[in-house]
């Protein structure tokens, strides 16, 4: 629903320990509130620019702080959040031997996270072991081990390997190889020919440079082998596809067997890496780029073992870095944080290892945090809209003219096959076989990714567990997951300003509502389609309906590729594309859910807005934001989601409705000449 604030090697990058100051107590937090009218700007015309009328106010008042690449309604929940999880953690942190298993988890990881002066006195002792078996390695044969090590200490070095539904049969999880080991947001990264990608590149190889300076390189053998560093990512990324190529699922399956792998890459001896990470036996996997595998397995051999190990050493160092001395600290947010993102200055340390705290025990945290916020009573509360939306979204299956009356029927069999899950697991995640130890800030880190890799290498060749969540319930986000056919929504989102139980149903139907349709729809995008009510990959469209749903989609790629992201970056209307199918059909069903609700009444104005003019304020006021240039340019090249103001407008300008709500007249801006529809 909304980019988890960065693509997965970034939010890693950016979990350093922060301003490196000692802790302060926490602070009363400070709940955001859902609709306000200060958040407004009334000298801005609706019917040209809605979001600066919805979120100008906001936006002068609220500019990004200087540790944060971009600031928004989204992120003051997120703090918010944060907040709240400082609290549980300051007090299980206390070391009291009274304390129950999981405050004594959470409590001794977030302590070891917060002890800066530990962290620094040990320097890079902890991470010595992992170091030195790296320059050990007598031959590149050794290299699947090498891989292996890293791999279960959570360091995505050169490939990618995990469980994953099977495609054909969704119930059971088979082993899936993937391309990886960049150290740079996109493939696209290594590439692009414009003068701010270039910087990029030459600020990265001063990064690496800089990283193994520190970790005792003399700069001139740094020097090169940060070179060596880059001129293999950028074999990488030349053999990877690309982000859009990426959300077509047919170009991602590919089922061999072992040996076929084993065929592709002759160089890497797959049998040896299992067995690294304690895989347990399988003949078949998905290999998701083939063509990936057979460019790294020339690779192996063209590249020297030194270069190799150069490249090991600094993905090591920089999965790290979060939890290593100050001066690692510092480089890494350097480069990741200032260069690439924009922000001014670090985030302070407390907040840093909240984050890490719930990206490593989040299951735990996340349990503590919904005793404090959430509780039954939202969740039951929230099962109900679900419902709502979900006969609303029944209804306009059954009446879309363009659709045909097999693919209409399978359609309906999906959506009656959707499961939703609402706030937190029904069961919690058992951490007893992870040891915390307080003191221990790396350490920590490591047996927990090690736990985690564990535990998702234990599900190759297992039936899929359809109640397993994907994020933690203080996440605030929300998610369609394809293979369970499911609709995912974390505690951490239920909150103002996308619920808010003090406001009327409009503005909650605009906010929440419209994320509810925007989920539900994903089943159905052009991604979603492709799967059925199990969650097998199956076209069950006929040939005629998927030529009417890909002209309709042609209109949102065209539409959302005129737009400016900033400066001379347009936003990819390809990449785009499934997001903005399901922001636009997500408010419509939201609407038209919210029609049926209200039985044909008129509620009074509130604020001295109707209920129509309040859900469409309601869906702009979750998006108020303002983000550094930088950020808005990396999202563009990376992100699936359009930003925020185009999320706003980019919907309302298909909708007659909203036209209808503020009066708009034709040719004007928010009056779109061509509505694009699916839904």
């Amino acid at each position: 629903m909304r980019h988890p604030k960065l693509a997965t090697w970034l939010v890693a990058s950016l979990l350093s320990a922060g301003a490196l100051q000692a802790a302060e107590p926490p602070a009363p937090s400070q709940r955001p509130r859902g609709f306000d009218v200060a958040n407004l700007d009334r000298a801005a015309d609706p019917c040209r620019d809605f979001y600066r009328f919805a979120c100008g106010g906001w936006m002068d008042k609220n500019p990004a702080p200087p540790d944060e690449p971009s600031w928004g309604r989204f992120e003051a929940l997120l703090d918010s959040n944060r907040e709240t999880l400082r609290s549980i953690l300051e007090r299980a942190s206390a070391d009291d031997p009274r304390r129950d298993p999981t405050d004594r988890l959470i409590g001794d990881y977030y302590a070891s996270c917060m002890d800066e002066k530990a962290v620094d006195a040990k320097g890079l002792a902890p991470l010595k072991p992992v170091l030195d078996a790296i320059d050990a390695l007598a031959d590149k044969g050794a290299l699947p081990e090498a891989v292996a090590a890293l791999h279960a200490l959570g360091a995505p070095v050169l490939l990618g390997f995990a469980p994953t539904p099977d495609q054909d049969d969704a119930s059971r999880v088979i082993a899936e190889a993937d391309q990886g080991g960049l150290g740079l947001p996109d493939r696209d990264d290594y590439f692009r020919d414009d003068a701010r990608s270039a910087e990029v590149r030459k600020e990265y190889v001063a990064h690496v440079q800089r990283m193994l300076e520190l970790a005792g390189d003399e700069p001139g053998a740094a020097a090169a082998r940060a070179r060596a560093v880059m001129e293999i990512e950028t074999a990488l990324a030349r053999a990877s596809l690309d982000r859009v190529s990426r959300r077509d699922p047919r170009k991602l399956y590919h089922k061999m067997t072992r040996a076929r792998l084993q065929a592709l890459s002759p160089s890497f001896d797959w049998s040896r890496y299992l067995r690294g990470i304690g895989a347990p036996a399988f003949e078949g996997l998905n290999v998701a780029v083939p063509g990936f595998f057979e460019s790294m397995g020339g690779l192996i051999g063209e590249r020297s073992l030194a270069d190799w190990k150069s490249y090991l050493r600094w993905h090591a160092l920089h999965h790290a870095a979060p939890v290593l001395p100050a001066a690692f600290v510092e480089a890494n947010f350097h480069f990741y944080g200032k260069v690439l993102l924009g922000a001014q200055e670090e985030s302070p340390r407390w907040k840093r290892c909240v984050n890490r705290t719930d990206a490593q025990v989040g299951e735990a945290l996340g349990r503590r945090y919904v005793e404090q916020t959430f509780g039954e009573r939202g969740k039951e509360r929230m099962r109900v809209m679900v419902a709502a939306l979900e006969k609303t979204l029944k209804q306009d299956l059954e009446g879309l003219p363009w659709m045909g009356e097999a693919t209409r029927k399978q359609a309906l069999i999906k959506l009656a096959a959707i499961s939703n899950k609402v706030g937190y697991p029904d069961r919690w995640r058992d951490y007893g076989a992870l040891a915390i130890l307080r003191g221990d800030a790396l350490g920590n880190a490591q047996r927990a990714d090690a736990f985690e890799f564990r535990r998702q290498i234990a599900k190759i060749g297992k039936p899929t567990d359809r109640s397993e969540w994907l994020m933690t319930p203080p996440t605030v986000n929300a998610y369609y997951e394809p293979p369970t056919n499911s609709i995912n929504f974390p505690a951490g989102i239920l909150q103002p300003p996308f619920f808010d139980n003090a406001v009327d149903d409009a503005v909650n139907f605009g906010a929440i509502g419209a994320v509810i349709g925007h989920e539900l729809t994903h089943g159905f995008d052009d991604q979603g389609r492709q799967d059925d009510e199990k969650g097998n990959l199956r076209d069950w469209w006929t040939a005629a309906d998927a030529r009417e749903f890909e002209k309709r989609a042609a209109c949102f790629v065209d539409q959302y590729g005129s737009y400016t992201a900033v400066a001379d970056v347009k936003l990819n209307g390809k990449l785009t594309l499934g997001e903005n199918v399901a922001d636009n059909g997500g408010a419509r069903i939201a609407y038209a859910a919210l029609e049926e609700l209200q039985g044909g009444k008129t509620p009074a104005p509130v604020d001295g807005f109707t209920a129509d003019q309040r859900f469409f304020l309601g869906w702009a006021q979750v998006w108020c934001e303002n983000a550094t240039d930088e950020f808005k340019r990396l999202l563009a090249q990376t992100n699936p989601h359009a930003q925020a103001n185009h999320r706003v407008n980019g919907v309302f300008v298909n909708m007659p409705e909203f036209q209808k709500a503020f009066s708009c007249a034709p040719g004007s801006p928010m009056v779109g000449e061509k509505a694009c529809r699916v839904w």
